[in-house]
């Protein structure tokens, strides 16, 4: 909730007008609580896990010559029914789990200092706190990953992770629900060391899904992002 009642209000304290965008923003918040605003966290996570795998599940289901010359695993093909099966399991998953995960680390979010008030950020300053977020999980979750990948963590938590040998987009949050709240930590701490703006957040979220995602697609496209950026290790050990 914002500490203006007003726009004038608002300007006069950042001495200087409102942008387009802090309109929006100020209109949206001026009287929603800070914690109804992190709890849209949520619907992004859901909206993204529903929504950005589906062109390409839909091609390969419909129109799989078009990219099957990028497809990892070309004779195997997923039936429409373990695609369901897995998309389900995701759901259970952010319901039963992620939901509630994000309900209780509130206190956390306002303890480390990320905030939804005015002013919005600056495009630098959202462009060089993601690089700083990026660089941050990909080097805890390398090793946590790793970590799972022997033993007692292998078999008893990452193995399910496992159990869609072909892989699908999908296939990036369905894991045992251990995993995913022991991989939710490190995209926690980049914004724990540098916290930004909620937008920011939002944002850092969104993004950090959708490479998961793109990882988990079973396609190897040339200009995937991901081969941008030659210290992101994680979909080595996928």
């Amino acid at each position: 909730m914002l500490p203006y009642e007003t726009m004038s209000e608002a300007a006069a304290a950042l001495g200087r007008n409102l942008t387009a965008d802090e309109t929006l923003w100020f209109h949206y918040t001026a009287t929603v609580p800070d914690y109804y605003i992190y709890y849209l966290t949520i619907v992004f996570l859901f909206i993204v896990f529903s929504l950005v795998p589906l062109p390409l599940i839909f091609v390969e289901l419909c129109f799989p010559s078009i990219i099957s010359g990028f497809k990892l695993q070309p004779k195997t093909h997923l039936p429409f029914s373990s695609v369901l099966r897995c998309y389900f399991s995701i759901v259970r998953v952010l319901i039963l789990h992620v939901g509630p995960l994000q309900f209780f680390s509130y206190p956390a979010i306002k303890l480390v200092g990320i905030r939804a008030r005015l002013p919005l950020p600056s495009v630098w300053e959202i462009g060089l706190q993601l690089l700083v977020y990026f660089l941050v999980e990909d080097y805890v979750s390398y090793w946590i990953h790793r970590a799972l990948h022997h033993g007692w963590g292998y078999e008893k938590i990452h193995k399910v992770h496992h159990e869609y040998t072909a892989p699908i987009g999908f296939v990036e949050a369905y894991a045992h629900y251990a995993e995913v709240l022991i991989l939710g930590f490190p995209s926690f701490v980049g914004p724990a060391i540098v916290p930004g703006h909620m937008v920011t957040f939002w944002l850092w979220i969104i993004l950090r899904q959708m490479q998961g995602i793109e990882t988990h697609c079973g396609y190897d496209f040339p200009f995937s992002p991901n081969k941008a950026h030659t210290f992101l290790w994680w979909g080595r050990i996928s």
